[in-house]
């Protein structure tokens, strides 16, 4: 693929063209076979067809297996494409048995729990993995930080019990900034690039880094099914590649304040939180993850009714679905993400998801007071929380 030094550019051209020129009928078919089958673009090939191979999608790519330290990935128009994909090339290897470590995001375990893609699943905590693993088992599935309540998992432990099993790590919440999970031997490295590799709440993408085998066998079920970015997505999630590092460590710098503001609510029964006392019993931080993050949930001591009351108290705080723009959300998962999730699996219903943004986190906290006050059992007054001054 010809550099952004080589084409003259500084800023990444957009190539919206969804067919290209063949010089002629054998070396195009030629072309046709390589890329359909989910081969790289070959020196002086043709690029046949958008749904084949584009130069923009492919620029994302390699720039994002950079920064997961794999040898490529293959980017998808969402998430659940990407994940449906990892999916559909395990079943039609004949592999079709999941073992997979909840909590997950929602979309992901209803997607498992009801095999719509030829998968069956077993759930499975980390230390049944290897009992659960059968001859028919494709992969192992895990996130951590997990959504919505950011448990962390060993990758190293997980990568152990599942053995030649490949396993998949759900990066999202981390992003390559704070965790590069094939470091730690997993095999398939998964992200909605919605959030945080876009960042700005205005683009849809997926992505897989993943070794060069992989890397084949996703681009060529994304051939046959059409699960493409379109090259605006893609330009737009590799703009947002370059201000990723700046984002996720200014987020998990103010997170990590508003975490410890409002442990001691009498609101809050709980806040989840890595970077929280007694929340890393591994010591996973500092050895697999690089940060705690920018992710917040909190169980609202009067449960559904107190977790309906906040979200609907935050102004500042927008409640919507989606996470990791430069916008701060909250959410009710129970009620929304992971509403298909069984019962047993699914968030309890006082818990809320943060997902903190960029605003200045004086007013943030100041937001989050309101919504406490609101969600509190106390009616006479806001309750009395001491806020450490920001420093100059």
């Amino acid at each position: 693929m010809q550099g952004l030094r080589e084409s003259g550019a500084h800023v990444p051209p957009i190539d919206f063209s969804t067919t290209y020129p063949l010089p002629d009928v054998d070396t195009g078919g030629l072309a046709y076979e390589e890329l359909a089958t989910g081969h790289d673009l070959g020196p002086g090939r043709s690029a046949v067809y958008q749904r084949l191979w584009q130069p923009g999608v492919a620029r994302f790519e390699d720039a994002l297996a950079d920064l997961e330290h794999t040898e490529g990935a293959v980017a998808f128009a969402s998430g659940m494409a990407a994940l449906a994909a990892c999916l559909i090339a395990t079943a039609t290897a004949g592999k079709p048995h999941i073992v997979a470590v909840r909590p997950l995001y929602g979309g992901t375990d209803h997607v498992l729990e009801n095999g719509l893609l030829a998968t069956t699943v077993t759930w499975a905590h980390v230390e049944e993995i290897a009992s659960a693993i059968t001859p028919q088992t494709g992969l192992v599935i895990v996130e951590t930080p997990a959504n919505p309540t950011l448990e962390l998992v060993d990758l190293a432990e997980v990568v152990a019990a599942a053995g030649d099993v490949p396993v998949l790590v759900d990066n999202t919440f981390a992003t390559p900034v704070l965790q590069q999970p094939a470091r730690h031997g997993a095999t398939l490295v998964l992200h909605s690039a919605t959030k945080y590799l876009g960042g700005h709440g205005d683009v849809m993408g997926g992505v897989v880094a993943t070794n060069e085998e992989w890397v084949r066998r996703l681009r060529q079920v994304r051939a046959l099914t059409g699960g493409l970015l379109h090259p605006m997505a893609a330009y737009l999630l590799h703009r947002g590649l370059r201000t990723l590092p700046l984002r996720v460590r200014a987020q998990q710098r103010t997170a990590g304040m508003l975490a410890e503001r409002i442990s001691a609510h009498p609101a809050v029964a709980r806040v989840f939180y890595p970077g929280l006392a007694g929340q890393d019993p591994a010591g996973l931080l500092g050895r697999q993850l690089d940060g705690p993050g920018s992710i917040i949930a909190l169980e609202l001591a009067g449960g559904y009714d107190a977790a309906a009351r906040f979200t609907e108290s935050c102004e500042l705080i927008e409640h919507a679905v989606s996470l990791g723009g430069i916008d701060s959300l909250v959410q009710h998962p129970a009620s929304l993400t992971h509403r298909p999730v069984a019962g047993e699996a699914k968030p309890g219903a006082g818990v809320v998801r943060l997902s903190i943004g960029l605003e200045d986190v004086d007013d943030l906290t100041d937001d989050l007071l309101v919504a406490l006050a609101a969600a509190d059992a106390l009616s006479d007054a806001a309750p009395e929380l001491t806020r450490t001054p920001t420093p100059a």
